[in-house]
């Protein structure tokens, strides 16, 4: 476990790989932390620097008050990943987490080559959705909104699951602040313009029961990037890299491939 101080925040990340290897950054999404990415790496392919942090408020990262910025979120990151000398890195972001890359991409182009933007928009929900879930956070805690969150991420199959019991507890042991800053911040963030001045390989990935980001909503986003593909994950949530790891993997991998990665 490592922490890196970028001036205001410490973040708690990890790499594995190589140092001279293609390097991937992997970012998660609301409520979870880098653990998420766990049933997907023994499926992608070997031979990468793989790059995970855990964000402010998340995981075992310091814990501002809220709320936060999401321009305080991509600076976060891009110190980090300035501090580990990462350049032309795909950067795989799920839900806020993708958010992150392509307010990234826009800021620093040199330290991304390609992104991949899974169950995630250039704008998410609106204002008053987001007050309402920051209100009963900080009145109630998260467990108020465990159930309800519960459903959004995953299919009705994996609902059922005794495993489902494990994202929960990740879920609810996230700190209130941690959770309320960063829907501030996803709140604030219309990301439709910026997104579309990119030029870059994208690729975007949805889950076919996602109540968070529906498909539609994923490719709408994908569209504003010339020449980006899009990729639909059937029976799967929010979360189709906890559902279906090897089919995640396996577009991610192609990917690598298709824009000489790996």
């Amino acid at each position: 476990m490592k922490l890196f101080d970028t001036g205001d925040v410490r973040i708690h990340y990890r790499v594995d790989g190589p140092d001279d290897a293609p390097p991937v950054v992997f970012a998660n999404s609301l409520g979870t932390d880098m653990r998420l990415w766990d049933p997907i790496l023994p499926h992608l392919p070997a031979g990468l620097r793989i790059i995970r942090w855990d964000k402010r408020g998340h995981g075992l990262s310091s814990v501002p008050k809220a709320p936060y910025t999401m321009g305080s979120l991509i600076t976060d990151c891009e110190r980090l990943l300035d501090h580990l000398g990462v350049r032309d890195c795909v950067f795989v972001g799920l839900s806020i987490g993708g958010m992150i890359a392509q307010g990234l991409a826009v800021k620093r182009l040199d330290m991304i080559r390609a992104v991949v933007l899974s169950n995630t928009a250039a704008k998410i929900g609106n204002p008053d959705l987001w007050a309402e879930r920051i209100a009963q956070v900080q009145q109630h805690g998260i467990e108020h909104l465990a159930d309800a969150v519960m459903e959004r991420w995953f299919s009705k199959q994996f609902r059922a699951k005794p495993e489902l019991e494990l994202w929960r507890n990740m879920l609810v042991q996230q700190a209130a602040d941690g959770y309320a800053g960063c829907s501030a911040a996803i709140s604030g963030t219309d990301f439709y313009t910026p997104t579309s001045g990119l030029r870059l390989p994208a690729l975007g990935i949805a889950g076919d029961e996602d109540g968070s980001t529906p498909p539609d909503l994923v490719r709408e986003t994908m569209e504003l990037i010339p020449a980006s593909k899009f990729h639909l994950i059937r029976r799967a949530g929010h979360l189709p890299c906890v559902e279906h790891p090897q089919e995640f993997a396996s577009v991610i991998g192609d990917f690598l491939k298709s824009v000489g990665h790996v």
